[in-house]
């Protein structure tokens, strides 16, 4: 019984981790190899921008990907 509670409570927690905000604009600062997405008129419809952060002198990584609407929330970004 107790296993099972435990996986419930365990379940319950990691489910919004799953989660990944989608910003309106890009972060002025990032960390190396964190990931955002951001939703910018740079990719086509459908698609956001994901940026991985990089180590000093290298430039951030940014790819369009196609992301499920299940996936991901709206957010505003502070600037």
């Amino acid at each position: 019984m107790r296993n099972v509670a435990l996986g419930l409570i365990l379940s319950a927690v990691s489910v919004p981790c799953l989660a990944q905000t989608v910003l309106k604009s890009e972060p002025l600062i990032l960390a190396p190899y964190e990931v955002v997405l951001v939703q910018d008129a740079s990719c086509p419809t459908g698609k956001v921008l994901k940026v991985t952060g990089a180590i000093r002198g290298l430039h951030r990584r940014k790819v369009c990907v196609s992301l499920a609407s299940e996936q991901a929330s709206l957010a505003t970004a502070t600037p």
